[in-house]
C-alpha cells in the first residue's frame, strides 16, 4: 500500500506562486507514474501534469508553460511549482500515483489541498 500526502496549498493572489508537494509512503516502484489533479468547485477532477520515475513530464495545456512538476526519488516526494496563478486555478488539488497490477493501472490518492486564487 501506498499513503500519499499533500502540502502546500493555501491563499495566493492572481499572478503570484505556489509549491505544492506530495510525499509518498510505503514501497515506490520504478514504473509508478505520479500525478497532479486539480478538482474546480462543483466540477471534476482533471489531470492536470504527470512524471515518470526517470523524470518525463507531460502537462495538459493550461497549465503549460506556467505550472512545472518534478520528483526527487530519494525523497519519495512530488512537487509542483505553480507561477502565474489566474482564478481558475482555483480547486482542490490531488495528487496520485499510478501502478499497473498485471496490466491494469490503479491509482492511489491522496487527501487533496485546497488552492484559492484571488483576484
Amino acid at each position: 500500500q501506498v499513503q500519499l500526502m499533500e502540502s502546500g496549498g493555501g491563499l495566493v493572489q492572481a499572478g503570484g506562486s505556489l509549491r505544492l508537494s506530495c510525499t509518498a509512503s510505503g514501497r515506490i516502484f520504478s514504473t509508478d507514474i505520479m500525478a497532479w489533479y486539480r478538482q474546480p468547485p462543483g466540477k471534476a477532477r482533471d489531470i492536470l501534469a504527470s512524471i515518470t520515475y526517470g523524470g518525463s513530464s507531460w502537462y495538459e495545456s493550461s497549465v503549460s508553460g506556467r505550472y512545472s512538476v518534478s520528483r526527487d526519488n530519494t525523497k519519495s516526494t512530488m512537487y509542483l511549482q505553480m507561477n502565474n496563478v489566474i482564478p481558475d486555478d482555483t480547486g482542490v488539488y490531488y495528487c496520485s500515483l499510478e501502478r499497473q497490477s498485471s496490466g491494469v493501472p490503479f491509482n492511489f490518492w491522496g487527501q487533496g489541498t485546497q488552492v484559492t486564487v484571488s483576484s
